[in-house]
């Protein structure tokens, strides 16, 4: 008997798009749908990113910003509201209205050493 994988493989990656771009995405008010990447936009540049989910210092070192103790990043929200996020903080780029992320240097009284 003859086992046709085709059909699984085709049915499995149906469901699962190839870029979301996040801060397009969010204009819909609903949360991302899976995908094989993501793209992001952190400051004035876009990256595409492979996992759903991206900690602050993830999103640091992927902007080139070192070092990432000196500064901070936030993530912008649909409506104008900002989260900071920790260094250690995962965020779900799947998140209803996530928009993108901005990056701040912080002064030397704040957070650095």
């Amino acid at each position: 008997m003859k086992h046709d994988t085709n059909t699984t493989d085709i049915e499995k990656g149906a469901d699962v798009n190839e870029i979301i771009d996040i801060e397009e995405h969010s204009k819909s008010g609903k949360a991302a749908p899976a995908a094989k990447k993501y793209r992001i936009r952190i400051d004035k540049d876009t990256y595409e990113v492979a996992q759903p989910t991206i900690t602050g210092r993830e999103l640091l070192i992927l902007a080139a910003k070192q070092p990432i103790e000196r500064f901070a990043v936030y993530q912008k929200v649909k409506g104008g509201g900002t989260e900071r996020i920790a260094l250690d903080q995962a965020v779900d780029l799947r998140t209803p209205g996530l928009e993108r992320f901005v990056t701040l240097p912080l002064d030397q009284t704040e957070g650095g050493r």
